[in-house]
């Protein structure tokens, strides 16, 4: 089956993430302006647009480190709107940023740890009356960090700091630990930016097994070779609202879209 036709197939399922009229201003300049998108289970989709068109914000809207001024997020079909990032996180969504900020004088596997949801250790009273499932728990914690940290090709660097990783590798600690989460929603932001292209391959062949599994991922980014090769639908943002959306085809035909960015470089 195509991408375009599991797009179809999925377009009838409830979606796992959905936003709505979302609007958010910044010192009286509209930044997102009435942006909606739905993102169905298990798809990957891109967000693409010129420089300055919203994309950042509204990953920020969805993954609660903004607030909108207007409009509502839903994920799998609860309001989410007011919660706080480390809910939403708990919840099932997790997101990388384009300028990865790793924990710099903690290990590797150390800052994949950090991400660990739902841990009994977390409350006072669970390390004085159930210390032996605390300790049985961290184990397994260490354990699927270092599964994960195998999956994005980082154990060899697993007890080094992270200040000593390059920029492709702090992309793939990043997404080692928003995975250590289990999401089921995956926002990367510009997973592209700044990596070499051996690299890239990998990086792209990851988040290929992670939808595989069934986390549905929104990516932002700017290398459209990447964006068709990952993505079997885009949306197309310019000044803060949706242009458009469709297949990666038909996004590349489109003379608005086309446009949008030529006026981008024009500018």
């Amino acid at each position: 089956m195509s991408a375009a036709e599991q797009q179809t197939s999925r377009s009838a399922e409830r979606p796992v993430l959905e936003a709505t009229g979302l609007a958010k201003s910044f010192g009286g300049m509209r930044v997102v302006d009435g942006m909606s998108l739905a993102l169905a289970p298990g798809e990957m989709a891109g967000l693409i647009g010129p420089n300055g068109a919203g994309k950042t914000t509204v990953f920020n809207l969805l993954a609660g480190s903004l607030k909108p001024d207007a409009g509502s997020i839903r994920l799998k079909e609860r309001d989410v709107t007011a919660d706080a990032p480390q809910r939403r996180l708990a919840s099932g969504l997790g997101r990388t940023f384009q300028i990865p900020r790793p924990f710099s004088e903690m290990t590797v596997l150390e800052n994949v740890l950090t991400a660990v949801q739902h841990q009994s250790g977390e409350r006072v009273l669970s390390n004085v009356f159930r210390p032996f499932r605390v300790a049985k728990e961290e184990r397994a914690s260490v354990e699927r960090a270092r599964e994960i940290l195998e999956f994005v090709s980082l154990t060899r660097l697993a007890d080094e700091p992270a200040r000593k990783l390059s920029g492709g590798q702090r992309k793939l600690l990043e997404l080692a630990r928003v995975l250590i989460a289990d999401p089921a929603v995956l926002l990367l932001d510009e997973p592209a930016a700044g990596v070499n292209p051996a690299l890239l391959d990998l990086i792209c062949d990851r988040i290929i097994e992670i939808n595989r599994t069934g986390v549905s991922i929104l990516l932002i980014e700017h290398n459209m070779e990447m964006v068709e090769r990952l993505c079997g639908r885009v949306v197309v943002m310019a000044a803060g609202q949706m242009l458009v959306e469709g297949t990666p085809a038909e996004i590349a035909a489109n003379e608005e879209v086309v446009g949008v960015y030529l006026g981008e470089v024009e500018a």
